[in-house]
């Protein structure tokens, strides 16, 4: 019997410690929109990828939670984001030895965001 499981696509579901505020960071500092709200639970997208936030009230989690995002141009963003004041410190951006040239923000919550775009 053939395997048919294919997977298609996964969706980050990062932490907030106020969605309110989490959905205007994401929109006006990174240029998201949001999808849809339902109760303590958002969803957001920019381009084909999507991210949900759920509503968290330990700060704990948030700071220890990360997630990588691969794009195209990653330049022109990581330019975008410099511009927004967004890129962590530490997070500039830099080729990795494992193949990918990324740089990394925290949004408001501080969870960790990689932008990563494939060099080899």
């Amino acid at each position: 019997m053939p395997n048919t499981i294919e997977f298609c696509h996964a969706i980050p579901v990062m932490p907030a410690l106020d969605l309110s505020k989490a959905i205007a960071f994401y929109e006006q500092q990174l240029g998201f929109i949001k999808k849809f709200v339902y109760d303590d639970y958002v969803g957001i997208s920019r381009g084909s990828v999507e991210v949900h936030l759920w509503l968290c009230n330990d700060p704990q989690i948030p700071e220890n939670t990360s997630c990588r995002i691969n794009v195209k141009n990653i330049e022109e963003l990581y330019e975008e984001y410099w511009r927004a004041n967004v890129i962590h410190p530490n997070g500039k951006l830099v080729v990795k030895p494992w193949g990918l040239k990324e740089f990394v923000i925290l949004d408001l919550n501080r969870n960790a965001i990689h932008f990563a775009e494939t060099v080899l």
